[in-house]
């Protein structure tokens, strides 16, 4: 999650919600006000505002915020004021629903969040859109990447330290073999892929790269969606802040900067561009969507 910087002389839940209710009210929206409460407080904090707002107004706090709010701002403070869980569950739906090979969200979620965070927000995809995850995933994806996704999005990886170096040589010539005859879609890669504990891919990648080089093979046709997917899954498992980092990079030097879920990845971002994020997002957007990003990473100006 974000590096938010939390107010050491917190306010009461009540008088957030006072404060967010002085936002909406009188002629225009009070912007700044809603971004130092709400992009200052963490999940918890944000869960109960969120219940005494209901509570002391009888409105869901959401609907003031749709209400009062616009554009790319109004997308990233919904986002952000909800349940994790919620918004990734949000976040899957809109991705199944128009899905494109190019849109990495599903894969995303699938293998940076735990086991248990994963199935956090499969219960929160019951809970608003009265449907499965997986049913969605599978009505609106098709061939290999059906075949992919839906085992991915149902995956519960066993989350210990433990690894089975004897399976880890078996599985790196499995997939070996498998990529060697270009066989990409094959049961085995996926099986392997959408069930293996993190820490037991690693050694299976590790072995791959030291026993038979890296996995170039899988970057033979740039422009395949499904290798391009099968590059993400092994990069989101192995090494998730270089792989948002790049995200990021790309997002920031297109025309328009997409939402994107900010992760501990300054650092990596800094290493890799020589350039502080704050100020490629500063540069790259403007008014209150730019200081409720730059609140997000927790830029001590926001």
């Amino acid at each position: 999650m974000s590096t938010l910087t939390i107010p050491s002389d917190l306010p009461s839940v009540a008088e957030d919600c006072e404060q967010l209710k002085k936002a909406f009210d009188g002629w225009g929206t009070n912007e700044k006000l809603i971004i130092s409460i709400l992009a200052h407080r963490t999940s918890t904090q944000r869960k109960l505002i969120r219940q005494a707002y209901a509570e002391l107004f009888g409105v869901d706090l959401l609907q003031s915020l749709d209400k009062e709010l616009s554009s790319d701002f109004e997308k990233v403070v919904l986002l952000w004021t909800v349940d994790p869980a919620e918004r990734d569950a949000i976040l899957a739906h809109d991705t199944a629903r128009k899905w494109h090979p190019n849109n990495r969200v599903l894969l995303e979620i699938a293998c940076t969040r735990s086991s248990l965070e994963l199935f956090a927000v499969k219960q929160a995809y019951h809970a608003r859109f009265k449907r499965s995850l997986e049913e969605d995933v599978a009505y609106h994806t098709t061939g290999d990447f059906r075949k992919l996704l839906v085992p991915l999005v149902s995956s519960f990886r066993y989350e210990g330290p433990e690894v089975n170096m004897t399976l880890a040589k078996t599985e790196a010539k499995i997939l070996h073999e498998n990529i060697s005859n270009k066989a990409y879609n094959h049961d085995d890669i996926i099986r392997i892929l959408t069930t293996r504990s993190k820490p037991q891919l690693n050694a299976t990648f590790n072995h791959y790269n030291n026993e038979f080089g890296m996995l170039s093979d899988l970057k033979t046709d740039p422009e395949d969606g499904f290798l391009a997917a099968l590059r993400a899954i092994i990069k989101c498992l192995t090494n998730p802040e270089k792989y948002f980092e790049k995200v990021l990079r790309l997002a920031i030097n297109k025309t328009g900067t997409d939402e994107i879920d900010m992760k501990q990845i300054k650092e990596e971002y800094y290493r890799r561009n020589s350039v502080p994020l704050e100020r490629a997002i500063a540069h790259d957007t403007s008014g209150d969507y730019e200081a409720m990003l730059l609140a997000l990473i927790g830029h001590e100006d926001a």
